[in-house]
């Protein structure tokens, strides 16, 4: 049951904005303000936005295409060059940053040449004490968070977007592909093809909440736990697709997917358990 009062007060700071341009992903978040935003402000007051790049996977940009199409949300797509930059291309710590500053530098050009009065994001009330250098780069380009001021829980808005009749509300997490390197290996457009090929072949397979992690030739798997059980009878299928995508073999995280994996190993040696999956030739 969602508060009458988070509810209230998300329309407070929707209305308070008055027209908006909204970093839009595809992804939960974005696709409920989005919606929300529609329905309070109206399509003209509205302008969902997703960057376009390789660390993107081409799946959540169709995705975002579609539900706006479907739900009349003003869609855009820019092209964003964070490649480019060095800084990100090293793959450090905070790469999020370099990644986020692009971005919304970007959507702030639009929402200045287009008479949009803020540009937000789909930050919620979860997202709140994780390693986040983008909430950063949000800070420094005047981004508002409407989910996050509001205190709207994951929960709370898959619930709400369910009410909405949103197809992504019990869609899983999806960062970017880059997020899938471990820091301080670089981020190039093969790596990112390798993880989005294999990643790709596994929700064939009809796997749903994991993640394909690069460590140079070898994929790190990681499955959630309550799917963990089938890994043993696609464990083929599973090893030819990741071959497929470029990897010389697969290992298994006996830990299973688990939100900020990427960040566990930041100021301390990374501890993991792993099992292969297929042979080792």
């Amino acid at each position: 049951m969602i508060a009458d009062a988070k509810r209230e007060r998300l329309a407070e700071i929707l209305r308070e904005c008055g027209s908006v341009v909204i970093g839009y992903s595809g992804g939960v978040d974005s696709v409920f303000l989005a919606r929300v935003a529609v329905e309070l402000l109206g399509p003209d007051r509205v302008l969902a936005v997703t960057g376009k790049s390789d660390s993107i996977a081409s799946w959540m940009e169709d995705i975002a295409r579609e539900v706006a199409g479907r739900f009349g949300i003003p869609w855009l797509e820019v092209e964003t060059r964070e490649m480019d930059d060095p800084r990100y291309a090293a793959n450090p710590s905070n790469r999020c940053y370099f990644c986020k500053s692009e971005l919304w530098g970007r959507l702030r050009a639009v929402a200045q040449e287009r008479g949009f009065a803020a540009v937000l994001d789909g930050s919620n009330a979860d997202d709140v004490g994780d390693h986040r250098p983008g909430a950063v780069a949000a800070g420094e380009n005047a981004v508002r968070s409407p989910l996050l001021e509001a205190g709207l829980t994951k929960d709370e808005i898959r619930a709400w977007s369910r009410e909405l009749g949103l197809p992504t509300w019990d869609q899983p997490a999806a960062p970017c592909l880059a997020s899938r390197l471990p820091y301080g290996l670089a981020v190039t457009p093969r790596r990112l093809r390798q993880v989005e090929a294999a990643e790709v072949a596994l929700r064939a397979l009809g796997f749903r909440d994991f993640r394909v992690r690069h460590h140079g030739e070898v994929a790190r798997l990681e499955v959630h736990p309550a799917e963990a059980g089938r890994v043993a009878g696609e464990r083929a299928r599973i090893d030819e697709a990741v071959r497929a995508a470029g990897f010389r073999r697969a290992l298994l995280d006996l830990q299973g997917y688990r939100r900020g994996a990427l960040n566990e190993g930041l100021g301390e040696g990374e501890m993991v358990r792993l099992v292969q999956i297929g042979s080792a030739a």
